[in-house]
């Protein structure tokens, strides 16, 4: 196996661990603390996407029975990334939910009890419209990495067939003379 390759995996269990840690305490502050923590987080997970890239780029260069073992590491590792940001996005949007809401009903003003009809109908109308915006976003997220993947794809295809082509234009030229 790639020593470069088991660097990466290292780095990447630490830092899956390390988030992990941070989810937890996210959970347990609130305001300004949970915002940086959420920030800390998702940089986090940026830094976890680039190692997963990484990664596959390494393993993909590997010999076939070394890369399938690789690339089913690589999809574990995938998962175990989607289920971080999932969490993460579970704490982001509960405090942006209670924000919105007490924004919306004015705490400390105005109790949920005497709200009026329509403020309650902007609660609604408002978190409709995050959740559909956040679907989205997933969802083009999703689009992206799995257009990222078949392009890693594509062009390590190419570079195979580059390969067979330059052997047999050698083995060509060398058939000449």
């Amino acid at each position: 196996m790639s020593e470069i390759f088991e660097s990466y995996e290292r780095k990447y269990c630490e830092l899956s661990d390390n988030l992990s840690k941070k989810c937890s305490a996210a959970n347990l502050v609130d305001g300004e603390q949970k915002k940086q923590k959420i920030s800390e987080i998702k940089a986090g997970l940026d830094e976890a996407e680039a190692l997963i890239r990484k990664m596959d780029l390494e393993a993909r260069g590997l010999q076939p029975n070394v890369k399938a073992v690789l690339l089913a590491k690589l999809r574990e590792y995938k998962s175990d990334l989607n289920n971080l940001k999932n969490i993460v996005k579970r704490i982001a949007s509960t405090d942006l939910n209670l924000a919105a809401r007490d924004d919306l009903l004015e705490t400390g003003k105005a109790d949920t009890f005497t709200a009026s009809a329509n403020q309650k109908d902007r609660l609604l109308m408002s978190t409709e419209k995050l959740n559909s915006s956040s679907n989205r976003i997933r969802d083009s997220r999703k689009v992206m990495l799995e257009t990222e993947e078949l392009g890693v794809s594509l062009l390590q295809d190419l570079h195979q067939q580059r390969q067979s082509l330059l052997h047999a234009n050698n083995t060509v030229l060398l058939l000449r003379f």
